[in-house]
């Protein structure tokens, strides 16, 4: 596995980061599915194998226009309600907040045991590692999910994204939280974790969320494009796509913070010569055709990220008053 681990600097300190997206799931079953270790308890069942890939590998030969028409309406819907529900759920959260301060004053008092320190744990976390905790469980039951046999048909269908597939709109959302190997799993947690709270200071946790979610469903469609494009076969799975977003975020609003590469600490450079490093890197890998890494959905998170960066915080996130106004209203009204 190639992986580039780097570190950062001054935002977040002894932070590391990482970038890993899975494509060697190429799933030409009657060739390959032998030299998937993690499969490898399905060997002895070719039909329930050929049932749970039939799906991904099937190409409907249909025009590439009516296969990306679907995707690309729900990238659209899905991205717009992705950050008209973070504009509720910050309303919500303040709202609630202003409410039961009293209430929680008088019954926090009562809890006693594990309860408590559970409780205490959990308020002394930052909001970007509580955040990063709950992606985290998420992806974590995902990966388990992998492992369990009458689970591969539901998992290969929705949980990998492939444009050629029957289902081809929700697993570019679905496939951003799955994980069929540990240290593809370990290595996207990893950077994740390392520049969450960076973003989360800088946009709110709602705001992050909804740009996360969106990353991922963006960067699935620019796989889908570039797959169908080119008429390639592999399907992806990983939060890499998501994640780039988070890091072309990052890495524009602080260009000057200093990375290095961890097993060379001390040959630092900027953040934002080491974004355009990673862009360069995958424009050669979709040019050459590399498929071990999705490099088309590195690119698309990654622009998306420094998009909502150079413009979308500032003409999107920040005019989002009508929708808190009706939102407002229509509390009121019920």
């Amino acid at each position: 596995m190639t992986t580039l681990l780097l570190h950062l600097g001054k935002v977040s300190s002894k932070r590391i980061f990482a970038t890993t997206q899975w494509q060697d799931i190429r799933w030409q079953f009657e060739s390959s599915m032998r030299q998937i270790r993690h499969f490898r308890r399905l060997r002895d069942s070719p039909k329930l194998v050929q049932k749970s890939f039939s799906n991904v590998h099937q190409d409907k030969g249909s025009s590439q226009s009516t296969n990306l028409l679907k995707p690309f309406c729900f990238t659209v819907l899905f991205t717009g309600a992705t950050f008209v529900g973070a504009t509720i759920w910050e309303y919500e959260r303040i709202r609630q907040k202003a409410q039961s301060a009293k209430v929680y004053r008088q019954f926090h008092t009562l809890r006693t045991g594990w309860r408590k320190d559970m409780e205490n744990w959990w308020n002394d976390l930052y909001e970007g590692q509580k955040v990063f905790a709950a992606i985290c469980f998420i992806n974590v039951l995902v990966f388990l999910c992998w492992r369990v046999p009458a689970f591969q048909g539901t998992m290969v269908q929705y949980f990998s994204s492939h444009p050629h597939a029957r289902a081809t709109c929700w697993p570019m959302l679905l496939s951003s939280f799955s994980h069929y190997s540990i240290l593809h799993l370990a290595a996207n947690m990893y950077v994740l974790h390392s520049f969450s709270a960076s973003c989360v200071t800088a946009l709110g946790k709602e705001q992050f969320v909804a740009l996360y979610l969106s990353s991922g469903v963006i960067s699935g469609f620019v796989s889908h494009l570039y797959k169908a494009s080119l008429g390639l076969r592999g399907a992806s799975l990983g939060a890499s796509g998501a994640i780039m977003g988070i890091l072309g975020f990052v890495c524009t609003q602080y260009p000057h913070i200093q990375l290095s590469i961890v097993f060379l600490p001390t040959y630092p450079f900027p953040a934002g010569v080491g974004i355009k490093a990673l862009m360069i890197a995958d424009s050669v890998g979709c040019l050459l055709r590399w498929q071990y890494f999705d490099h088309a959905a590195h690119l698309g998170g990654v622009f998306w990220g420094i998009f909502w960066q150079k413009w979308g915080n500032a003409n999107i996130w920040q005019k989002r008053d009508p929708i808190l106004t009706f939102w407002h209203n229509f509390r009121n009204s019920r």
